[in-house]
This record gives C-alpha cells, sequence and structure tokens, in this order.
C-alpha cells in the first residue's frame, strides 16, 4: 500500500561563539570540573551573546540545513520551531525565522514541549506532510536557556546551554513497510502531574516576569528511564522492530547517566548510541537536531540506517520515533 513517508534530506546546527568550561563554572558556584562529569559527563556549554536571540540560532541552523539539503528556502512551506525561550512572548519565533530566511508564504509556528520539542515538532510536521497540507518542512530545535537560568543554583546552572538544530524534511511515497525512507513511527506523550519536578517559575499570566528555571534532579532522573521506554516499546510495537534492528539511538543530551541508563535497560549496544552532551550541555529542544547533526556529518549515520530519537522534558513531556535515513 502506497504511503506518504517524510523524508529528512538535510540537517544543520549551530552553537554560539561562547564557550563556558566547567573550571569557568567553578569560579562562580561552588562546584568542580570533577563534579559536573561524574554526574552528567558534560565538559563545557556554550552562551548566546548580548543581543543574540534564539530566532538568530535558529536561523543559522536552519540555513545550514537547508545548504546540506540542497532545497532552496523558497521551497520550504512550513516551518515549526520548537523551544521554550523564544524572543518574545508573541509572535512565534517561527515567524522570525521565517522573515530572516527571506520566506513570505505557507506557515510558521512554535512548539512548547521543551526538552522533547523537537521530537514533538517533527511529529507535528509529519502529520502536515503525510496529509497533504505541505510539502517541505524545516523543523527546528532553538533555546536560549542560559536566560532563564538561576546563575546561583548549581544544581541547574552546570546542566544547560543554547544552541541550535534542524532539519528539512519532505513528502515522499513509500510502500508502508518498514524498508521505506523517512519517518516511520512517532509516540508522545504528556502528564502535568508532574509539573513541580521540572519548571519555570515565571510567565505572563502568573508573574509577568521570565522566571527561573527549577528542578528536583532526582525526580527527573528516577521518572525518565521508564518514561523513555515506554514510549520505545511503542514504537518497536508499531514497526515490528527491535533494539537489535537499530543501526543508530540519538537521545535527548540531558545527563550521560540518563542515556547510559536508558541504553543499557533498552538493550542497546553502546556502539550505536550517539552522544554530544560533553559539548554543549543540555540544549532541550535543540539537543536531538544538534546530536543528529553531528553524526549526519562525521558519516556515522549513512542512507537506510535506521535511527532511533526519544526525549523527554518538562510537563512532563515524552515521545520517540523511528527514521530510515
Amino acid at each position: 500500500m502506497s504511503v506518504i513517508r517524510s523524508i529528512i534530506l538535510g540537517t544543520g546546527s549551530y552553537l554560539p561563539a561562547k564557550c563556558l568550561t566547567n573550571e569557568e563554572l567553578a569560579e562562580k558556584v561552588d562546584t568542580s570540573d570533577e563534579w559536573i562529569v561524574q554526574r552528567t559527563g558534560i565538559q563545557q556549554r556554550h552562551i548566546a551573546a548580548d543581543g543574540e536571540y534564539t530566532s538568530d540560532l535558529a536561523v543559522h541552523a536552519a540555513k545550514a540545513a537547508l545548504e546540506s539539503s540542497g532545497v532552496d528556502a523558497q521551497d520550504i512551506d512550513l516551518i515549526i520551531l520548537a523551544t521554550a525561550t523564544p524572543d518574545n512572548t508573541f509572535p512565534a519565533s517561527a515567524v522570525t525565522v521565517q522573515n530572516a530566511l527571506g520566506i513570505h508564504h505557507g506557515f510558521a509556528f512554535d512548539v512548547q514541549a521543551v526538552c522533547s520539542g523537537f521530537v514533538f515538532a517533527l511529529t507535528t510536521a509529519d502529520a502536515y506532510l503525510r496529509s497533504g497540507m505541505a510539502k517541505r518542512a524545516l523543523v527546528i530545535g532553538a533555546e536560549t536557556f542560559s536566560r532563564i537560568l538561576d546563575w546561583e543554583d548549581r544544581t541547574t546552572c552546570v546542566l544547560f546551554g543554547d544552541g541550535a538544530g534542524a532539519v528539512v524534511l519532505e513528502a515522499h511515497e513509500g510502500e508502508g513497510t518498514v524498508a521505506d525512507r523517512g519517518i516511520l513511527t512517532s509516540h508522545l506523550r504528556s502528564d502535568g502531574v508532574h509539573k513541580e519536578k521540572l519548571f519555570v517559575d515565571g510567565g505572563p499570566s502568573s508573574t509577568q516576569t521570565t522566571g527561573h528555571l527549577r528542578m528536583e534532579g532526582r525526580e527527573v532522573f528516577k521518572h525518565a528511564v521508564g518514561m523513555i521506554t515506554d514510549v520505545i516499546e511503542d514504537a518497536y510495537s508499531a514497526t515490528g522492530l527491535a533494539s537489535e534492528d537499530l543501526d543508530w539511538f540519538i537521545p535527548h543530551q540531558a545527563n550521560k547517566r540518563i542515556i547510559d541508563a536508558s541504553a543499557k535497560k533498552l538493550k542497546i549496544d553502546p556502539a550505536k548510541v550517539v552522544t554530544t552532551v560533553q559539548l554543549h550541555g543540555n540544549t532541550s529542544a535543540a539537543s536531538i537536531p544538534l546530536a543528529l547533526d553531528t553524526a549526519a556529518r562525521d558519516g556515522r549515520v549513512k542512507q537506510g540506517d535506521v535511527v532511533l530519537l526519544e526525549a523527554m522534558g518538562g510537563g512532563f513531556t515524552w515521545g520517540s520515533a523511528i527514521l530510515r535515513w
């Protein structure tokens, strides 16, 4: 049976020029490089410059993805930007990106699912492409989490960084089997009962301020592996695939201990796990496309490979997607 599949044509990413190392952080808060690396695997993170906004990072990543794909910006008719740190309360930062790319047709909007944002945005774009409402989409994850951190809270400020990643999707006809290129399945979840475990204590309606990120780290860690396993097992059931069929596992880059524990529980070969958290910290919605771009550009991810994406974020939200490159 013929079906429409959303194929990734190209990837791109961007990290701000300023790099903040663990040693530099240790001069500001009571921490150490050894403590951070042992608990998180993070060695450094990038910080957006003054006057450098989330949309600026997104535009850099988008241009790289367009160049990689060989697609002209004018051929894009849908832009979805996953971000929890938009330039403004409104309009959506996606329209700022749209304008910066010189696109004045189609439609653009933001998706807010925090660290799960890219998986949510990719799934949403896939639905639009499969429905015929769009033919080519630019899906971006971009964040400036440095703007919502409490830099005196050593439990959170060491974890996060700024960055952006993007992919270009195009609708293609497939046979409706797992041999097709493109997104094969995706599964999304949320449960607001966990809101207080990871949230920002501000907002236009509540405090009229931006607020700061607050997190119960042990609680997040405790729930992460189980929730991730849930949506991955659903993905396996939907496709008939299993861990041994994967070529690459590209998880949300939050914490190396969570990544390692998830791979172990799912019996995924460590050699198949793409890890970049050490280079940029937790960049929330940007982390999966950052890792994906790294693996695509260094030649690890090749056409025909089966790739599993997964993430969990504040809300809690969580999701997975399996695609064939």
